[in-house]
């Protein structure tokens, strides 16, 4: 009778810790940071890229959470001649699957918006006038691992996925719109994204 006791606290035990990182009620706090620098041969000034966006979600049941991303994005191109900046909003669902104590499979479709401006650079990297308002509505499906090595703190190995991506781009002077449709699958090892959620 003691054995068996002991075999069901451990067993309660088990099953509290697998969930308690991912119960109804708790939030998880992240987001995402990136960085790039190039400079194509024969440039005054390298390409300049950087994005930061901040995340938060609320778990609406035991190991699915809801939440949103907003933050903000810079790519400058002298190569390109063009800079882009844009506000960003990317709402998420994410669920959870336990594979043991400390790891866990995830799902999450997200729905990243972005809305921006174009201006013009010249060869000495100096920002011009405004050429375009620019705006990006996608749809992501991407599968990922989440390790924890405490109950608050998860580190996350996601690939891209599939995806579906409506990108505009409206001239400033005459109006025009130009749109672009891109739909496909994208879960390439060689690009994978790393990550840090912390859970409450």
């Amino acid at each position: 009778m003691k054995k068996l006791l002991l075999s069901l606290v451990a067993v309660a035990a088990f099953a509290f810790t697998t969930q308690a990182q991912t119960e109804k009620g708790k939030f998880l706090v992240g987001g995402n940071v990136g960085f790039s620098t190039s400079k194509v041969d024969g440039a005054n000034k390298s390409d300049f890229s950087f994005k930061v966006i901040p995340s938060a979600g609320y778990f609406v049941s035991d190991n699915f959470a809801v939440g949103t991303g907003v933050g903000y994005s810079y790519d400058k191109s002298v190569s390109q001649k063009n800079l882009n900046q844009a506000f960003e909003v990317a709402p998420f669902g994410r669920y959870y699957v336990g594979l043991s104590d400390q790891f866990k499979f995830f799902g999450q479709l997200s729905v990243p918006m972005a809305f921006g401006n174009d201006k013009a650079v010249d060869v000495d990297g100096n920002t011009g006038d405004k050429t375009a308002s620019t705006t990006s509505i996608g749809a992501y499906v991407s599968p990922g691992f989440a390790f924890f090595p405490t109950k608050r703190v998860g580190i996350e190995v996601s690939v891209n996925g599939l995806g579906y991506n409506n990108y505009q781009v409206k001239n400033e002077l005459t109006g025009n719109k130009v749109k672009t449709n891109s739909f496909g699958l994208d879960a390439n090892t060689a690009d994978i994204n790393l990550g840090v959620q912390f859970h409450f």
